[in-house]
């Protein structure tokens, strides 16, 4: 892969447009032979449960059920943060594909070599 690329987005059905827009730059990411990560912190990691995402559409985008699996796919990984996870009490058996519970000691390691990074 030629390099890595980080997306970090803290919204969910809280700002569709922001959740909507990290998941098609992580695609384009993945698409232009990138290690991409979308980390999931605050409302996002409820993105990392299965069926939350479902019927979430900005409109002109793509449902973001489909881009999310689409990133998973691609290769693309979601780190989850795992205290945001665990204070919203919500089920670690019902990850999405490509969704991995971390701690921020991964996120600082992945990017340690200087990976660019955008915000959500």
């Amino acid at each position: 892969m030629a390099g890595k690329f980080v997306v970090s987005l803290t919204y969910a059905k809280n700002d569709l447009d922001k959740a909507t827009l990290a998941f098609v730059v992580g695609n384009a990411a993945a698409a232009s032979d990138k290690e991409a990560v979308v980390f999931l912190s605050s409302e996002a990691v409820q993105l990392a449960v299965k069926g939350y995402n479902q019927g979430l559409q900005e409109p002109g985008f793509a449902p973001l059920a489909d881009l999310m699996a689409n990133f998973a796919k691609a290769g693309g990984k979601m780190y989850v943060c795992s205290p945001c996870f665990k204070k919203r009490s919500l089920d670690e058996t019902a990850l999405v594909d490509g969704a991995i519970i971390v701690g921020g000691a991964k996120l600082v390691e992945f990017m340690a070599d200087g990976a660019p990074s955008i915000s959500y």
